[in-house]
């Protein structure tokens, strides 16, 4: 018997960076909820264990070596979906790289600029592929992740910082562009999760400062927050659910997404709430007489 409360029952989604990490967990979690996969990874052999294990749970996998960085790359990750599956409902871009770890003046400028065209233009090339296809069937959910300097100073770590504040600034303007298409566009900060980017700041030493370390350390010590998490958090914006809610950064692990009713979700949309907006002292502060 086929089980109707499937959250993404036959919805068919592409999530890059899928390999391992929080990309293959949110692969698995959207599986488990009846959808489709495309999983995406610059190297073919992290997605294969992916899609074998999307197989075990009964779902259809496509797997495709994808560099999301490339125009031709991306362009041709989404016709082999319509080919396999004729439509796209729901995109996540997961594919991102650390970057160089260290004071802005020492970094690599080559390696400083490839974080850039990873994570931010990677994820602008993946949106732009895809946005025809959704803007056609007048529905479809983009998830982004975004991540540790997206919202506060994260020095040492500049040009991850930049991509992924970047990439919650195009994230809330892409959602305002779409949203009579009934296309929803969402961020995630998926909280400490232990990847190979922690590896990466751990292996960097002194370079990463005493902080960065002590956050990587500890999210190694106690493996850090779910990768389950997040997943279940891009399950709710990838679903009927999270209709109405579009153009927020919100936080796997601190904000109250659980609890986010169709009226509770018109209220936010009505306010600043879950975005990067200053407060305003024209409204919170009293008048100078």
């Amino acid at each position: 018997m086929v089980d109707v409360t499937l959250k993404l029952k036959d919805k068919v989604a592409v999530v890059t960076g899928a390999g391992r990490g929080i990309g293959r967990a949110i692969a698995l979690a959207f599986a488990r909820e009846g959808a489709h996969l495309v999983v995406v990874s610059r190297t073919l052999s992290e997605v294969e264990e992916t899609a074998a294990q999307i197989g075990a749970l009964g779902r259809c996998a496509l797997l495709l070596q994808t560099d999301v960085s490339k125009r031709e790359n991306v362009e041709n990750m989404v016709k082999s979906t319509l080919q396999q599956f004729g439509r796209i409902d729901v995109l996540v871009n997961n594919a991102g790289i650390l970057g160089p770890v260290g004071p802005l003046v020492e970094n690599d400028v080559d390696h400083w600029m490839e974080t850039i065209r990873v994570n931010l233009v990677g994820t602008f090339l993946c949106c732009r592929a895809v946005l025809p296809v959704m803007i056609k069937q007048c529905k479809g959910k983009i998830i982004n992740l975004s991540g540790g300097g997206a919202a506060y100073p994260r020095p040492r770590f500049s040009a991850y910082s930049a991509s992924k504040c970047a990439v919650v600034g195009l994230t809330s303007t892409l959602a305002e562009e779409v949203k009579d298409f009934n296309i929803q566009i969402n961020a995630i900060a998926p909280g400490a999760v232990y990847t190979r980017l922690h590896e990466q700041v751990l292996n960097a030493g002194s370079k990463a400062g005493k902080k960065e370390l002590e956050v990587s350390k500890r999210a190694k010590e106690t493996e850090g927050t779910p990768p389950e998490v997040p997943a279940d958090l891009a399950v709710f914006l990838a679903s009927d659910e999270s209709d109405g809610l579009t153009g927020r950064l919100i936080s796997a692990v601190w904000d109250d997404w659980r609890n986010m009713s169709k009226v509770r979700i018109e209220k936010i949309m009505s306010r600043e709430l879950y975005t990067m907006r200053r407060i305003d002292d024209v409204f919170f502060c009293p008048k100078k007489k």
